[in-house]
């Protein structure tokens, strides 16, 4: 939102509403980028589990380090992320052994659906 209202040369001293932002900018029935970096983690957590157990992505994402962790609040880790996706999205964990479901569960085939009509 910090972009579009830079765009849009609208402070927030203002206080004009993120809808009304959108509207100005012309992206109001376009998909908020928050939905499009979740769409993409699922996208990829799937490609991951698919794959072979061989393969280094896959022996990547299941490492879990030895080190302990440095003072502070932890950081969230990409899983976590991928958890509350999955969460918002209702799916299941082993949803990802159906590609079809996935896709569908996922978002993305209702995106590339939604592209073809505008066409």
């Amino acid at each position: 939102m910090d972009v579009l209202r830079r765009s849009a040369r609208k402070s927030r001293i203002e206080r004009i509403k993120n809808e009304h932002i959108k509207e100005i900018m012309g992206v109001k029935e376009k998909p908020d980028i928050i939905d499009i970096i979740e769409r993409k983690r699922l996208q990829w957590y799937g490609q991951v589990k698919r794959m072979q157990d061989e393969r280094l992505p896959k022996l990547i994402m299941e490492w879990i380090p030895g080190e302990s962790r440095k003072r502070g609040r932890p950081r969230k880790k990409w899983m976590e992320g991928v958890r509350a996706a999955m969460k918002t999205r209702h799916l299941e964990v082993d949803q990802w052994l159906n590609r079809r479901e996935w896709c569908l569960g996922s978002g993305r085939r209702r995106q590339l659906s939604q592209d073809r009509k505008d066409r």
